[in-house]
């Protein structure tokens, strides 16, 4: 195999590797990787000469650390945790305390390393997982650089796997990106977006470009306009600290919706090497025009939630949220009408909303087709025929599903509109997933189709900067403006309203 792993085979179990993960003691690690890569070691895609070390500050042993790991574990791995294939990861778990700027710590993890390699044949290679806040992205990787951790000699490889937020705005995630390419090559950085471990959002590009029927209909020609929606139910919840710098623009648009965009509006690249794809997606992302002050003002909606309840519960406003300052101008909703200025899309509106504390939890994407001339119909009782619609849902349920108008039954002419649904669980059984699994996996075996490159990073900041810009300039006057457990502030219909349009609800 070369040292980049590109010509390993999908499918088969990756080569040898230690997975280092920093920030070991957090959330991330219980709750999704280790669950993760215990699922690809139940697939078989996992090497045998395999070992994880964590590191992190906190005062644990390499015994306590295992220990710690076995009780999540029987928590959060859904379907009964095997024994025997615990056992195997036990043998290979390792600690390493230490802080992150400190450079006798890297040498102690160095030293680990060597002896995993030793006793597991583990051949140097390494993958290492930033699951850290994003001011140790930088240091970290300085440390790996200085300690020697980060060179690749032929034969062997070394990635890093770094969480989002990348960045907070523009300069500073092109400021990040410079600072580790000081040690880092950009083929052995990969910036994680985990809603891309999602099946559905793998299917989107088999969909369009493996059946003949949709794509030559996936234009400006055939569709009207594209909604994209990822609705949360949930508050803040114990991320009040972090979210209240960030809001839901910055938390959701640059990385995840963008990501959505993206494929959906992608030319078709000449093959799935990762290259090619995400060239194609960066091309979408630099014809969207960033919006001039005048078109944040129109088409950019920010809300943030008050108090609700939800049948007997109440739910308390952001504001009462704990670490959150009492008279934040922090949105946790946003609506946005961006432009994709080019052959295949102009003309074209693409609605993205995304938000905490919504009526509904879900994640999809809705096509919605252009009307059938209406002339034949208009003797009928038949009001409107805005019947076309492809949506794809990506979470809870994950699915597709197609609308379309037909007649009811009777002597009067009147149409009815009918669901063709397809649901993942029920055509193909479902293995239990976090959604990090494919995303390890890719990581392991060099493939970078999923991870997103330095250029897109740079480019869904750039569309979205000017809005940070106005907004800073101009805090919202009428925080908060509306009620948890609701569909958002009447300004998000709108948006939508101008145009003749509605957001597509669950359901229609």
């Amino acid at each position: 195999m070369s040292h980049n792993g590109q010509n390993h085979t999908q499918g088969q179990p990756a080569g040898p590797c230690v997975m280092v993960i920093f920030g070991a003691s957090g959330d991330l690690t219980k709750r999704k990787l280790l669950p993760a890569l215990y699922n690809l070691a139940k697939a078989r895609l996992l090497p045998a000469e395999f070992a994880i070390v964590g590191f992190a500050f906190d005062d644990l042993t390499p015994e306590s650390f295992r220990q710690r790991l076995s009780d999540d574990m029987k928590t959060f791995v859904a379907a009964g945790l095997d024994e025997p294939l615990w056992a195997w990861f036990l043998e290979r778990i390792y600690y390493v305390r230490g802080n992150f700027q400190d450079p006798e710590a890297y040498q102690r993890l160095k030293e680990q390393l060597e002896q995993a390699d030793k006793g597991h044949g583990t051949a140097g290679n390494r993958l290492f997982y930033l699951a850290v806040a994003p001011r140790f992205f930088s240091e970290i990787v300085q440390q790996l650089g200085s300690t020697g951790l980060a060179s690749q000699e032929e034969g062997l490889w070394r990635r890093v796997i770094i969480e989002k937020p990348f960045g907070r705005d523009l300069d500073s995630a092109v400021k990040l990106n410079a600072e580790i390419k000081t040690v880092l090559d950009e083929s052995q950085i990969y910036r994680i977006d985990h809603y891309l471990g999602k099946e559905t959002v793998q299917n989107i590009m088999v969909f369009r470009f493996g059946n003949s029927i949709f794509e030559p209909i996936w234009n400006r020609h055939f569709i009207d306009h594209v909604q994209i929606t990822a609705a949360e139910t949930v508050g803040v919840e114990h991320r009040g600290g972090y979210y209240d710098h960030a809001g839901a623009l910055r938390d959701m648009v640059p990385n995840h919706l963008f990501q959505l965009v993206t494929l959906t509006a992608m030319e078709p690249p000449v093959s799935f090497a990762a290259d090619a794809v995400r060239q194609k997606q960066v091309d979408v992302l630099h014809a969207v025009q960033p919006p001039a002050p005048e078109d944040v003002l129109k088409n950019m909606v920010r809300g943030q939630y008050a108090a609700g309840s939800k049948g007997s519960e109440r739910l308390a406003a952001y504001r009462a949220e704990p670490d959150v300052a009492p008279d934040s101008q922090t949105e946790t909703l946003v609506a946005l009408k961006l432009s994709i200025d080019n052959w295949r899309w102009a003309d074209v509106p693409f609605y993205l909303r995304t938000g905490k504390r919504m009526a509904t939890r879900l994640t999809e994407i809705t096509i919605q087709f252009r009307r059938a001339p209406f002339i034949l119909f208009q003797n009928t009782p038949v009001k409107g025929l805005e019947t076309n619609r492809l949506v794809m849902r990506i979470q809870p349920e994950e699915g597709i599903s197609l609308r379309f108008g037909a007649k009811i039954p009777g002597p009067i002419m009147n149409i009815g509109l009918v669901n063709m649904d397809f649901d993942y669980v029920r055509y193909f059984d479902s293995a239990p997933s976090t959604g990090y699994e494919r995303l390890l996996y890719d990581c392991m075996i060099g493939d970078a189709t999923l991870f997103q490159r330095a250029d897109m990073v740079e480019a869904g900041w750039r569309v979205i900067q000017p809005v940070l810009d106005v907004w800073k300039a101009l805090p919202p006057r009428n925080f908060p403006n509306y009620a948890a457990n609701s569909w958002g502030p009447p300004e998000a219909d709108e948006l939508l309203a101008r145009d003749g349009r509605e957001w597509a609800q669950e359901g229609d």
